[in-house]
């Protein structure tokens, strides 16, 4: 299994370095990564420094509690669109799904895609913190929201389990009869993870160990 074709080489840290932004850069083209993911603040510098490569540029949006206003994560969408994002992953409103206010959860991701227009938008679920029937109807809003990818986690919940094979193929039941794609995403870090989460359904990996993945 090609797995650098699955592989968006991440790094979302607050105190990510310059130096330690463009190692990922290289090291995405060095592997031929299918793409990198980066803070909105960094999407131009990815811009630069992968200019000329095929790889995908992604940033996420409301990162990573997805508690701000929807104009805020449609505001930051469109900005780093402008700077050359080429996918945006937006991180759902988790309240509104325990609270099960699914009219909000649906016209939050509207709102960013609505900014992202024919840019595709993948949807952090944050499945760590969702009971199965709450991952179900993620998924569901998602279908009806017209974005292209429900997306597992953001790896940052505290004592957070990540990426999990059950909550793949749980999503992929869900979505499967429709357009959405899944990414997971969090805690990914061996080869037999790597394929075991694809094998469950996923077509993107988020991880910050792609370079580990594909050496072993």
């Amino acid at each position: 299994m090609e797995l650098e074709k699955y592989i968006e080489h991440t790094l979302l840290k607050q105190n990510a370095t310059r130096d330690e932004l463009i190692k990922l850069f290289e090291e995405a083209k060095q592997y031929k990564f299918k793409g990198v993911c980066v803070n909105s603040c960094n999407v131009k510098l990815a811009k630069e420094y992968l200019k000329g490569s095929n790889i995908t540029i992604v940033s996420v949006v409301g990162f990573p509690l997805g508690a701000c206003l929807s104009e805020v994560k449609a505001f930051e969408a469109q900005k780093a669109i402008e700077s050359g994002a080429d996918e945006i992953d937006m991180v759902i409103n988790v309240q509104s799904i325990k609270d099960k206010n699914y009219g909000y959860t649906q016209k939050d991701i509207e709102a960013v895609k609505n900014a992202c227009q024919n840019i595709p938008l993948k949807v952090i679920i944050e499945t760590d913190l969702l009971t199965k029937e709450e991952i179900i109807k993620a998924c569901e809003i998602i279908i009806k929201s017209g974005a292209e990818f429900a997306k597992t986690s953001t790896g940052f919940v505290k004592n957070g389990v990540g990426a999990k094979v059950e909550d793949v193929k749980l999503m992929k039941e869900i979505l499967q009869n429709s357009k959405v794609k899944i990414k997971a995403s969090g805690g990914i870090k061996t080869k037999e993870q790597a394929i075991a989460l694809i094998e469950a359904g996923a077509v993107r990996l988020g991880t910050s160990s792609g370079v580990n993945l594909v050496k072993i």
